[in-house]
């Protein structure tokens, strides 16, 4: 599996395989920001979106491709444009598609943009995530401090209310 950084361009020629797995992520109950029903063109269309941010610079995605160069997984950076926030950014859309669950791509990811913020500057890192979700325990597990929750913050895909916990790391350089 290649963990891929990618720009507005390599975006919009794979905005078909990102809409699967977005669309795969919403069917499969992430509470990532959509309800059911959810299909490929409304995915594909917040994947354009999220190339006009990528080309503004107003976030990072790094994309893990398998041998195939079938999309397993995405997570992304929300970079703040004010001058007083510029050494923070928000972990956004951290996804793993469900065939691909299970073998440490989550972590990969997330150790990838934890260690590209690093490198760009970035002192401190948030994220919100349901509590009490299979996320919430990777990040915990990698070193993630809680900063609280909000109950009924947000709707999984069914529509029910969930709480949601927000979360902070001040990365550190990679080792070795």
């Amino acid at each position: 599996m290649r963990v891929l950084r990618w720009d507005d361009t390599h975006m919009r020629r794979h905005i078909e395989e990102l809409a699967d797995l977005l669309a795969d992520t919403v069917a499969g109950g992430a509470s990532v920001g959509f309800l059911a029903p959810f299909g490929r063109a409304e995915a594909a269309a917040w994947w354009r979106e999220r190339a006009d941010a990528v080309a503004a610079g107003r976030l990072a995605v790094w994309v893990a491709v398998d041998d195939t160069d079938r999309v397993a997984g995405t997570v992304g950076l929300a970079l703040p444009d004010k001058p007083n926030s510029r050494h923070r950014a928000e972990l956004v859309k951290l996804m793993v598609h469900r065939s691909a669950r299970g073998r440490g791509l989550g972590r990969r990811l997330l150790t990838t943009a934890e260690h590209a913020a690093v490198s760009a500057g970035i002192t401190l890192l948030h994220l919100d995530t349901e509590t009490g979700s299979p996320a919430e325990h990777l990040y915990r597990s990698a070193g993630w401090t809680r900063a609280g929750t909000i109950p009924d913050y947000a709707r999984d895909p069914t529509g029910e209310l969930h709480p949601t916990t927000l979360y902070f790391k001040r990365p550190a350089a990679p080792q070795g």
